[in-house]
């Protein structure tokens, strides 16, 4: 613990991640550090979200004494030039490397339980909050939803509700879905749920991904996307 907060908590902590817009120069990433630390953030990882036109997106997950306001994480990074907060938000996942290899690898070794393991392991894998897959029309297996929508699998936090009608399947290519759309639920929109599909081996059949309370997905984020997908598609031979 730091000074002032040695006495709280008795070692308490929450997690945060925090999506930055920082110029791609030598020595900006090192000042958003700084800057973080100086204000108690204790950083556990970066990850480089997207980098181009002179601009990088990261990642921050860093924890904050208790009693810290995660607004002070803003306050910090913005105080470097030229860097600009996209999103704060609590964050409880998991920090490890490799993922995509250790998804793919058990898909590969249970091919029967596939979907169910792609929907648990994606959002660890792009840091978000929840996913499902579902398909237009008679499922294999599944909840089927009003509308001729089947849900397939879901990872732990997913929504529970019914699904209604997803107009945008059949989905042909990965895209970031309008969050204010009429089909998404109401609850969704009030949490400020930021939205991205990718087809799973054929048009029909999609994994949908949530972010209550963003960031919003960026372009390199729903390639990753459409990336694992593609490869469990071929996995599961489906």
């Amino acid at each position: 613990m730091r000074g002032e907060d040695a006495g709280r908590g008795k070692g308490f902590t929450l997690s945060f991640l925090i999506r930055v817009q920082l110029p791609d120069s030598p020595g900006t990433l090192g000042a958003v550090a700084s800057a973080l630390g100086m204000a108690g953030a204790d950083i556990l990882s970066v990850n480089v979200v997207e980098r181009g036109n002179g601009v990088a997106i990261d990642d921050f997950v860093v924890e904050l004494p208790a009693g810290r306001l995660p607004d002070t994480l803003i306050t910090a990074a913005e105080s470097v030039d030229g860097v600009e907060v996209d999103a704060v938000r609590p964050y409880a996942g998991v920090l490890d490397t490799h993922r995509e290899l250790e998804l793919v690898e058990a898909i590969a070794s249970q091919p029967s339980s596939g979907l169910e393991l792609l929907a648990d392991g994606v959002p660890r894998i792009v840091r978000a909050g929840w996913s499902i897959v579902v398909q237009a029309g008679d499922g294999d297996n599944g909840d089927k939803g009003g509308n001729g929508i089947t849900r397939l699998a879901s990872s732990t936090a997913a929504p529970e509700a019914p699904l209604g009608e997803l107009p945008w399947l059949p989905l042909e290519h990965a895209t970031v879905l309008d969050s204010e759309a009429p089909w998404v639920p109401k609850m969704w929109r009030e949490l400020g749920t930021e939205l991205a599909a990718t087809p799973v081996g054929r048009p029909e059949r999609a994994l949908l991904v949530g972010r209550p309370g963003g960031p919003m997905f960026r372009a390199a984020e729903v390639a990753r996307l459409a990336h694992l997908a593609g490869i469990v598609a071929v996995v599961l031979r489906d």
